[in-house]
């Protein structure tokens, strides 16, 4: 996706130049930093279909962009930096094709506790959107395809603060879509129960 390009493209300056903050700055505490980056990995398990379909999960590294109203609220640009590959499976077929997707989310956030405390879970909820490309699956000859999957998402988290500036972070993340199967490029009324689930690390900066 072209956004997701935009993103990673992005935050690669924010990056380096929260890091140069973090220098030059004299401030001992995380109270106040407005601004935060974080790239890292996640492995995505989607869910099953049903009607014998299975979906094997892929990993892929993410980025995301936050600003803070306050020490506890923030709003969350996430996203995959590259996509993930998923192989489809049907019982008794075997190997059927494969697919990618690369979902991007906002989300509004809840920080629990001070910013300076050393562990800080963290709840959010928000709308995403997830682009389905390079689909190879089986159709009788004809090109079958997955419109893009759009929901909300639910996030869990925990921040642990290892300087005021740097921290490391694991989260979990909850998507709710239903993608329409497009056969030939038209429509079919199918649609895939898929809600994938996300596992992710990460190393982040705030400034």
């Amino acid at each position: 996706m072209r956004s997701i390009r935009i993103l990673s493209l992005a935050l690669i300056p924010a990056l380096a130049a929260g890091s140069a903050f973090a220098q030059d700055t004299t401030t001992d505490t995380a109270s106040g930093k407005r601004f935060a980056v974080t790239g890292g990995f996640a492995h995505m398990n989607p869910s099953d279909p049903g009607n014998g379909l299975r979906v094997d999960g892929g990993p892929a590294p993410t980025l995301s962009a936050s600003w803070y109203a306050n020490d506890n609220l923030a709003i969350e640009l996430w996203g995959a930096a590259d996509k993930f590959d998923h192989r489809v499976r049907q019982d008794g077929v075997g190997k059927l094709g494969t697919v990618q997707q690369q979902p991007i989310a906002l989300s509004g956030q809840w920080h629990f506790g001070q910013a300076d405390n050393v562990f800080r879970p963290f709840v959010g909820v928000g709308y995403y959107e997830s682009n389905f490309s390079n689909e190879d699956i089986g159709g009788d000859g004809l090109h079958v395809g997955l419109s893009n999957a759009k929901g909300a998402i639910g996030t869990i988290g925990m921040d642990f603060n290892i300087t005021p500036t740097w921290f490391a972070r694991t989260d979990v993340r909850y998507m709710h879509g239903r993608p329409e199967v497009r056969v030939a490029g038209e429509g079919t009324g199918e649609k895939l129960k898929l809600d994938p689930w996300t596992v992710g690390v990460g190393i982040g900066a705030r400034f």
